[in-house]
């Protein structure tokens, strides 16, 4: 693949990645704002603290405040997980292609032009005790 066309899909995963954060932040700060009572600026900011891993700010108050914050804080680890698997995709299938690393069924595959490995009624070897 050329240069181009990789520079294109990590951008295009890195975009990607960067609106599940936004989208995520959204309803992060939408829930501490509906849910706990915050003002809007502190629920952005409880949101932006747990979505990057460091913990909440204010105090919740309330059950559901609390229970929120928790799914919050479960829901902003897949995110995360998420996000690292999207910007790291393209680097690692770049990697994969570099070094010509296929997987058996891949091998099988590129064995001849009719898409199958030679069989034996064409004069390949069979490999079947």
């Amino acid at each position: 693949m050329p240069r181009r066309h990789f520079v294109r899909r990590v951008l295009r995963s890195v975009s990607i990645a960067g609106g599940v954060v936004v989208v995520s932040l959204a309803l992060g700060t939408i829930g501490y704002h509906a849910v706990a009572g915050l003002p809007w600026v502190d629920a952005l900011h409880n949101a932006s603290m747990i979505l990057t891993g460091m913990g909440p700010v204010d105090p919740m108050r309330s059950d559901a405040a609390k229970l929120f914050a928790s799914a919050y804080a479960i829901f902003s680890g897949v995110v995360f997980l998420t996000t690292v698997g999207l910007v790291l995709a393209p680097l690692v299938h770049r990697f994969l292609h570099r070094f010509h690393l296929e997987t058996d069924d891949e091998a099988d595959d590129a064995g001849s032009p009719g898409g199958g490995a030679a069989s034996p009624a064409r004069g390949g070897r069979s490999s079947d005790p």
